[in-house]
């Protein structure tokens, strides 16, 4: 994990949003390969070894993203670099080449599928609960199977910005916009 990625981590538990703490135990450059995160309000924390925190109850995406790594950067509308950039499921799969069209874009794949590596850009990170912080990201995208936290991670869109998700289209509020949506896919723009 990008020790930068800390700064837009959030506590799973279901409190107010809170802040984790970095404790690093191995780094490679600024990847911190092996170290603990934790939380200050409820003492929740987790370990890894492998550059890859996990906060519990993640799921590994089966099956294949509803686009392609070109068709998915042209939906988030996402030019320059800077900032993070969050695909959730089977649109983790898309990670490494997302990461290549964008660089200098951090990339975080939430439960991607088997055989993703954190490498180059990419981070990983497994998780039951949407793991980042509200408006801390330039884009989402959201694939496949039941995702409670859809409202979460699309709250985690800085405004102005967009999420893409495939399944069922989240409710209408007035905290975003539908942009487009077909039978496989949903673009909001956030508020």
């Amino acid at each position: 994990m990008h020790i930068e990625l800390t700064d837009h981590l959030r506590c799973p538990e279901p409190h107010d949003e809170a802040f984790l703490v970095l404790l690093p135990g191995r780094m490679d450059g600024r990847r911190v390969m092996a170290g603990e995160l934790g939380c200050p309000i409820c003492q929740w924390s987790t370990t890894w070894d492998d550059g890859v925190p996990d906060f519990g109850g993640g799921v590994v995406a089966a099956g294949d993203p509803p686009c392609d790594a070109s068709a998915l950067v042209a939906m988030l509308g996402i030019e320059g670099a800077g900032g993070w950039l969050a695909l959730a499921g089977t649109m983790a799969g898309l990670a490494a080449e997302v990461g290549a069209l964008l660089p200098g874009v951090g990339v975080v794949a939430i439960n991607p599928p088997e055989g993703l590596r954190p490498e180059g850009g990419v981070q990983l990170l497994r998780s039951g609960r949407w793991p980042l912080k509200r408006h801390a990201l330039r884009g989402v995208a959201l694939g496949g199977g039941e995702m409670p936290w859809v409202e979460q991670a699309i709250g985690s869109v800085l405004p102005g910005l967009r999420a893409v998700g495939s399944g069922p289209r989240p409710a209408e509020e007035p905290s975003r916009e539908l942009l487009a949506e077909s039978d496989a896919l949903w673009v909001l723009r956030c508020r």
